[in-house]
């Protein structure tokens, strides 16, 4: 199993998992024209795609989907909570709405999906892990805090794409409003990098030889700061051998195998 992403971050997020000729995505919160010209980039025809895991409605996770959707009748993977959000949004959804509560699995191809809930202001949110022949990514951005939901979803993973939103003196002392960076702060707003290296420490701990850092704050947090953050805790437990990186915000990243 691959695993790459599209882009992330607070102007759009969306992610490919391919394994032996299927290809699955998370999230459109970029165009589909962005979305399917990386995906032919790649040699993928998005018309062969096995759906779309959708974790919440927030406009940079589905700013592409309906495009997108109305071109390829794809499969929605989504919770209850998030389905009437979207089928409120866009019109002739329902038939391709595959609803998944959250703590509950399902298979599309060859992997196995898991849902777990997660912290954030919207409908029902979510986060998910992908299986297939004895291995696993988990994918968990968007989160206040981490919940044991969450941890029993992403423990295990062999590569975890992990949020590191924000420097807390950063977003402090920077520019946003006071109710935005009570937002952000909060246990229904995202996790910081301090957060986001406790939560990548548990899943070296567990196994994972690969953590991905993503939606990083374009305002409130740097690349290398989330990295130095993230890797000064694994390195002090042990695990710097640990392959760290960056989600870039704009392109697709590096294929990251499981």
């Amino acid at each position: 199993m691959e695993l790459r992403t599209l882009a992330s971050g607070s102007s759009g997020n969306c992610l490919l998992l391919s394994h032996q000729g299927a290809s699955l995505l998370m999230d459109a919160g970029i165009s589909c024209r962005r979305i399917t010209a990386a995906l032919r980039s790649f040699e993928i025809n998005p018309q062969a795609l096995l759906g779309v895991c959708v974790t919440h409605e927030h406009s940079d996770h589905i700013s592409g989907l309906a495009t997108l959707i109305k071109q390829y009748r794809l499969p929605i993977y989504t919770s209850p909570g998030t389905s009437r959000q979207l089928c409120y949004r866009m019109a002739g959804l329902e038939e391709l709405i595959r609803p998944l509560s959250p703590g509950t699995a399902a298979q599309a191809g060859p992997f196995a999906l898991e849902s777990f809930p997660t912290s954030h202001d919207a409908a029902e949110p979510m986060g998910f892990a992908f299986s297939a022949q004895g291995r696993k990514a988990a994918v968990v951005t968007d989160l206040g805090y981490v919940s044991d939901d969450i941890l029993d979803g992403v423990l295990g993973a062999q590569a975890v794409v992990c949020e590191a939103n924000y420097d807390v003196e950063q977003l402090r002392s920077g520019p946003y409003p006071y109710y935005l960076k009570k937002r952000i702060l909060g246990d229904k707003g995202h996790l910081s990098n301090e957060a986001g290296a406790a939560l990548a420490l548990q899943c070296a701990q567990a196994g994972a030889h690969t953590v991905i850092l993503a939606h990083l704050s374009a305002e409130n947090n740097t690349p290398a700061r989330a990295l130095q953050t993230v890797q000064t805790v694994l390195s002090a437990g042990g695990f710097e051998h640990v392959t760290l990186a960056a989600a870039p915000r704009n392109e697709p990243s590096p294929s990251y195998e499981v």
